[in-house]
């Protein structure tokens, strides 16, 4: 009754509900009900305009189905084309039109491409005016498709350029709340691909490119650019020809006269495409040399300004001959050719530093594109030509007062090593020479350092050289001793500090480590037996050179052996030698056992362990373990000792010997996890005791450490449930009433010390009792065992100690941040993902809950361990939880320890710029509280207090121009700060305010 009611509203709706029925079972039909339905949708196109969209859903269903009979795309097509004006459509209507073509065109290609130019033309028509977005990617992606799949386009070529063309560039500003997400971007990138799709539109094309590279709009120009490279990719010598003089022309000008260091780059893009397009076209024997020709209009236009007295113009210039020779090996020599002996002329002519400087930098220019084509072959090669003049300068440049000049002429000295077949072997003992004379007799640091990356470059490719001439000259400067005639005490230990370091930055080979690391070892046996008050710092600094190559090494499996088989034995037998000494601080090698020596002597042995296959580790654990176990010493050199090694023994005597348990955390906690540890159950009970009864802070935090690195690898099981129960059952009555109390408040007093300390800058609080359940407790909540949350319960009641409390809140920050030396994936301890979301999610609430319940006397704790969680959570998640936890934010800033107020400020930092809505609700309460930090007086806070009033101009203007007044008045004051630090930030905070609300 609907399709054949004479009201067309009444037959729209029959329709629709026809369409609406088959795009739900078009997959159902058979061939000959596809055949009637679309015959009946045809002559339905021609019905009123109001039937016309439910006729278009349809077709839109019918062209889905596999089993269309041949020809019926082609007449649907042909239909549509004759009987639909499609542009006076709606949006969806017009959409819908478009994935009918895009549907046929996927699944019917051949039967299309019988229409020849035709099915182009009624595509043409069809695009013709569409303005919507959402439309044009599809009909872009249609034109794309037509000529990557080569339909025929016909005489309409010029047409199809004209319906895309002119929607070049593209100007389109999405509105906001767009809940199609189409960017301006899309649109630009989706128009590109299809002008750039074909030579056949360069004709029409590069006009409209010159055209807009002329015009003064900045968005054009880039576009522009952008297209013409992505054209050179497909285009010919045929169809730049025509255009070449214009379009050096257009980028000439630009290159010269911008101050838009984006369209700089896309220039030199530009030219760069087009040189290569040139470059990969095949001659005939009766064509011209475009390339020949193009290149020859670049240098004559370039390189007379390579010579101005002036060098106005000299960068624009190189960097134009750059791109151009950067194109091909062919372009390189055309242009290196012309102007590295004018380059070479000028450095030469000129006299000044600086202009010495500005000419070597474009020469190292062309130098780097040497490097790029490899091998420097000589029948063709300028640079090869040139070797003793290039050679020549670099050397001058090595040898100027300048320190900037200096660093591009170690820069150029790199890259000339780099040259395969470029730098004989006289010139490479020269360069070895300058390196050497820069690294330890340069007085800007800058260069010698430098001078070490160089060396460090250079060393794989020559190691001979580096192994033969420059290792022994920095052993015997090394072994020279005191400072000599006339050289001070302080540059005499600088010039030792720059040995240790150039000799760890020339070990990149490993025949150059196997003569370095000898040499290193030594010279920290020679400091362990001297007597001098820098005993500490030097050995300290051989430790960070040893570190350095123990770096290198790491991928090299032959190096990384022999460093571990070296080093590490050596490290271990001096320790042991120095814990053996006794208690007399006077007698030498007592600073290897000082904390700032071990400390740096840790990250030497992990670095040696941590990359070691598990047969090697297996290898060396078997030594390791059973010497702090068995006292077995056979292994390491020079094991005559006085006495036998006991660092798990009883006696205030063998507290040298404990020490010592820092290395061996440094090596067992490095190993692979699947390396099986040799008396591993023996070794975890002692580290476990030894961290409860030791006195030392340091021994004990370290025994903690190493038994929190073990437990974190240990196979899941009984004897892992066993261990942590006695732990659990050794750590409580240190914490508990009784006897052990005593001992806790003595530990206490270093907690409080090392407060004090952390609050000055130093690394954070030690404390026996409370450093095993928190080390533990990190290394359990890394791999999420279950009993980690009895733990971390255990360190939440503590909270409410009014001695303990402290270093608990302390322990939430261990145990949310990441470990620098044993529980990090460096190590490979089991971290799970995303334990820090976890851990808020189980324990925060458990937090708040404290904070609420507890006395006054102890709720800072809960606030400082509160805001230390807070600090190390992914901003993401702390954005969305933030409405529930702003208020006790807020709370803890009024708290005295200024720790708290630290860690909340910088908490509350990014949140000002993430979520300025929910803050705005609290702007009154965030201003006062920020303006009353900036007089604390601990300059870390005033600092962070003074970031935070910053960023509140990210809250919008409205909300902040009632405290504009109040905030700039209260920044006068920090103003005149005695710290430069908080005056810097206090003025960038004024400035921010004193422009907020302003039209500018």
């Amino acid at each position: 009754f609907c399709l054949e009611n004479t009201d067309p509203r009444m037959r729209g709706r029959g329709i629709q509900l026809l369409s609406q029925v088959l795009l739900q079972c078009y997959s159902l039909l058979q061939e000959k009900e596809v055949l009637h339905l679309v015959l009946f949708y045809e002559s339905r196109l021609q019905d009123h305009h109001l039937v016309i969209p439910s006729v278009l859903q349809g077709l839109r269903a019918l062209s889905m189905c596999k089993v269309l009979s041949p020809g019926l795309a082609v007449s649907v097509l042909k239909a549509i084309f004759q009987e639909v004006h499609v542009q006076s459509l709606m949006q969806l209507d017009r959409h819908t039109v478009y994935s009918i073509i895009t549907n046929f065109m996927s699944t019917r290609e051949e039967e299309l491409k019988g229409l020849g130019a035709d099915f182009t033309f009624g595509f043409i028509q069809v695009m013709d005016g569409e303005k919507d977005p959402r439309n044009l990617l599809v009909a872009f992606q249609i034109v794309r498709d037509l000529i990557a799949k080569d339909y025929a386009l016909g005489p309409f070529v010029e047409e199809l350029f004209e319906v895309t063309s002119c929607y070049f560039p593209v100007d389109f500003t999405p509105p906001p709340n767009d809940p199609h997400g189409i960017q301006r971007e899309d649109l630009i990138l989706s128009l590109r691909a299809v002008l750039a799709s074909t030579p056949q539109f360069a004709e029409f094309l590069l006009p409209l490119l010159i055209e807009k590279l002329d015009s003064e709009l900045q968005s054009a120009k880039l576009d522009s650019l952008q297209t013409l490279t992505a054209c050179c990719a497909i285009y010919g010598q045929k169809e730049l020809q025509e255009f070449l003089p214009s379009l050096w022309s257009s980028l000439r000008r630009e290159v010269f006269q911008t101050a838009s260091e984006k369209i700089e780059t896309e220039c030199l893009a530009a030219l760069h495409a087009l040189s290569a397009c040139l470059s990969r076209s095949v001659l005939s024997s009766d064509s011209e040399d475009l390339l020949d020709s193009f290149l020859s209009s670049i240098l004559q236009d370039c390189r007379h300004h390579l010579c101005e007295p002036d060098m106005k113009l000299v960068w624009p210039s190189a960097k134009l001959l750059q791109a151009a020779a950067g194109a091909s090996l062919r372009t390189y020599h055309r242009i290196t050719r012309s102007v590295l002996p004018l380059l070479l002329e000028q450095y030469t002519k000129h006299t000044q530093s600086s202009q010495r400087r500005t000419i070597l930098e474009m020469l190292l220019g062309f130098l780097e594109l040497q490097k790029k084509w490899g091998h420097v072959e000589e029948d063709e090669s300028t640079l090869l030509s040139l070797q003793a003049p290039v050679c020549s300068v670099v050397f001058s440049a090595l040898t100027d007062p300048s320190v900037q000049l200096q660093l591009v002429g170690i820069k150029a000295l790199t890259l000339l090593g780099s040259l395969q077949g470029f730098l004989s072997s006289s010139d490479m003992e020269l360069v070895v020479d300058h390196l050497i004379r820069l690294t330890l007799h340069e007085k800007d640091s800058q260069s010698s350092e430098a001078a070490m990356e160089a060396a460090g470059s250079l060393a794989p490719t020559y190691p001979k050289v580096f192994s033969g001439r420059m290792v022994p000259r920095l052993e015997e400067e090394l072994q020279s001793g005191r400072a000599g005639k006339g050289e001070s005490y302080h540059n005499h230990c600088s010039s030792q500090q720059r040995c240790l370091q150039a000799l760890a930055a020339v070990s990149t080979h490993t025949s150059i480590v196997r003569e370095t690391v000898p040499v290193l070892l030594q010279h920290l046996q020679k400091v362990q037996k001297g007597t001098e008050a820098r005993n500490t710092q030097d050995m300290v600094s051989v430790c960070q050179s040893l570190h350095r190559v123990a770096l290198q090494c790491q991928q090299d499996v032959e190096a990384c052996w022999y460093f571990h088989q070296t080093v590490v034995p050596c490290l271990l037998a001096m320790a042991v030698q120095a814990a053996m000494q006794g208690n007399t601080h006077m007698l030498p090698g007592k600073a290897l056992l000082e904390e700032e020596v071990l400390c740096a002597m840790i990250p030497v042995i992990s670095a040696a362990t941590t990359h070691l296959s598990p047969e090697l580790a297996a290898q060396s654990v078997s030594h390791v373990v059973p010497l702090f176990l068995d006292g077995e010493v056979s292994f390491l050199p020079q094991n005559s000792f006085p006495c036998s090694f006991q660092p798990f023994g009883d006696g205030e005597c063998l507290e040298a010997q404990r020490r010592l348990v820092a290395l061996l955390m440094a090596f067992v906690c490095s190993l692979p996890r699947d390396v099986a540890i040799p008396q591993q159950e023996w070794l975890l009970r002692e580290l476990l005791a030894l961290s409860c009864s030791c006195n030392c802070p340091f021994t004990a935090t370290t025994a903690a450490k190493c038994f929190a690195g073990l437990v974190n690898k240990h196979p899941a099981g009984q004897q892992l449930d066993e261990i942590l129960q006695l732990a659990v059952n050794r750590m409580e009555p240190g914490l508990a009433e009784g006897p052990h109390r005593m001992q806790a408040l003595t530990l206490l007093l270093w907690v409080r010390l090392a407060l004090d300390e952390w609050g000055r800058g130093a690394r954070g609080p030690s404390l026996a009792p409370t450093a095993l359940p928190a080390q533990v407790t990190k290394a359990l909540v890394l791999r999420y065992h279950p009993l980690s949350s009895c733990l971390t319960d255990k360190l939440l009641g503590l909270l409410g100690d009014t001695e303990l409390g402290p270093a608990a809140a302390d322990g939430f920050s261990l145990l949310m941040a990441e470990s620098p030396d044993v529980l990090h994936k460096g190590c490979h301890a089991d971290v799970r993902i995303m334990f820090r979301q976890r851990f808020f999610t189980d324990n925060v609430p458990k937090l708040v809950q404290g904070f609420h319940g507890a006395g006054p006397d102890v709720k800072a704790n809960y606030l400082k361990g509160l805001s230390h969680v807070l600090n190390h959570l992914p901003k993401t998640v702390l954005v969305t939880e933030l409405p529930t936890l702003l208020s006790l934010l807020l709370e803890a800033l009024s708290c005295s320890d200024h720790v708290v107020q630290h860690s909340t400020l910088s908490c509350l930092h990014p949140l000002l710029l993430e979520a300025p809505q929910i803050m705005s609700l609290h702007v009154d309460t965030l201003v006062t509280k920020f303006l009353n930090l900036t007089s604390s007086p601990t300059m870390a806070v005033r600092i962070a207090a003074l970031r935070c009033a910053h960023a509140l101009t990210s809250l919008p203007t409205t909300v902040l121009l009632p405290y504009k007044g109040r905030v700039i008045r209260a920044l006068a004051k920090p103003l005149d700060d005695k710290k430069r630090l908080v005056r810097k930030e206090a003025v960038a905070a004024r400035g921010e305010w004193s422009v907020c609300g302003s039209s500018s």
